[in-house]
C-alpha cells in the first residue's frame, strides 16, 4: 500500500471515530434477529432494534401488535425463540445490574395476603440498591420520600395501595421505578386507562428524566401528554418493525394499525412482592 493510500486510509477512519473528549452512548438494549412465540402463535418476526443511552423512545402499535411483548423480551422476562437481546452488552439471562432499570408494568395487581401500603410498595424499588440483610437506611426512606413527592402522592403514603384509584396505582408503580434511582426507565402502557391528572404527572416526571439525561423506552398504543418529550418512535406492526426513526406527533401517530384484539395488562402483584425484570418466572 501506497503511503498516500495508508493516508487516505486514516483519514477516512478518523471522520468516523469520535472527536477527543465527545461521550459515545452506550447500547442500553439491543436485538438481532428476534423472534418469539407465545402459544403456538408468532408474535415477533425477526425484530432487529439498538437503543442508545440518553435516547426517549417510543414503542407504539396496535392491541396485540407484539409492542409489550419486545420489552419484555428485552429484559428477560419472555424467552426469544431465534435471534439474540442484550442488556447493556449482556445476555437477560446473566445481566446482574438491575439497579440500573427502573420497569412499570401496565398495572398494580392487589390481590389477597397482607396489605401493601402506598410507601411499602414504593420502598421495594430500593431492593435492588440494598446489600442482603442490610436494614432500610436514611437514604433508602429519602428517595422513597422524593418518589413518592415527584408523583404527587406524599400525602398517601401510609394509605393500602388497594384503596387508590388506577391512575393512583399506576403512579405508585412510576415512584417504586424512580425509589430505585436507575439510569434507565422501562414503562408499559404507562397511561393505558388512567385518568388526566396522572398522565399530566407522569409527562411532568417524564421531563424531569429527561433533563436529566435518563434513558427512557415506553409502550403506547397512545402518547397523549408525553408526545412532546419523545424523541425517536418504533412502530411495531404484526411483530415486525414498520417504522424506526424521529417521532411522530402527527395524526394517526399512536394509531399504526388499529383493530386487533386487547393485549393482556401485565401487572406487579403487591401480594407477593416486587420481581425483578431478571427473575425467572
Amino acid at each position: 500500500m501506497t503511503r498516500s493510500a495508508q493516508a487516505t486510509g486514516r483519514a477516512a477512519q478518523a471522520a468516523h471515530e469520535p472527536a477527543a473528549g465527545t461521550r459515545v452512548p452506550e447500547v442500553a438494549f439491543a436485538m438481532r434477529g428476534g423472534h418469539v412465540a407465545l402459544d403456538g402463535r408468532r408474535v415477533l418476526r425477526g425484530v432487529d432494534l439498538r437503543i442508545e443511552t440518553g435516547e426517549v423512545v417510543a414503542v407504539l402499535g396496535a392491541n396485540g401488535s407484539g409492542k409489550s411483548t419486545l420489552i419484555r423480551t428485552l429484559l428477560g422476562l419472555v424467552p426469544l425463540t431465534a435471534g439474540t437481546a442484550e442488556l447493556f452488552g449482556t445476555p437477560p439471562a446473566r445481566f446482574r445490574d438491575w439497579w440500573r432499570i427502573g420497569y412499570v408494568p401496565q398495572r398494580l395487581s392487589v390481590g389477597g395476603g397482607v396489605p401493601a401500603t402506598v410507601r411499602e410498595v414504593v420502598a421495594s424499588g430500593r431492593v435492588p440498591r440494598q446489600r442482603r440483610l442490610r436494614p432500610s437506611g436514611a437514604a433508602d426512606r429519602a428517595a422513597v420520600t422524593a418518589a413518592l413527592e415527584s408523583v404527587g402522592l406524599a400525602g398517601r403514603a401510609g394509605d393500602p395501595v388497594g384503596l387508590l384509584s388506577g391512575g393512583q396505582q399506576q403512579r405508585v408503580l412510576i415512584a417504586r421505578a424512580l425509589a430505585g434511582e436507575p439510569d434507565t426507565f422501562v414503562m408499559d402502557e404507562p397511561t393505558a386507562g388512567v385518568d388526566a391528572e396522572s398522565q399530566r404527572h407522569l409527562a411532568g416526571t417524564l421531563a424531569s428524566l429527561v433533563r436529566q439525561g435518563r434513558t427512557v423506552l415506553l409502550v403506547a398504543h397512545e402518547l397523549g401528554p408525553l408526545a412532546p418529550l419523545i424523541t425517536r418512535s418504533i412502530v411495531v406492526r404484526d411483530g415486525v418493525v414498520a417504522h424506526d426513526g424521529p417521532a411522530q406527533h402527527g395524526e394517526g401517530a399512536c394509531h399504526p394499525h388499529p383493530g386487533h384484539e386487547q393485549e393482556r395488562p401485565h401487572a406487579y402483584d403487591v401480594s407477593s412482592g416486587p420481581m425483578s425484570p431478571g427473575a425467572p418466572k
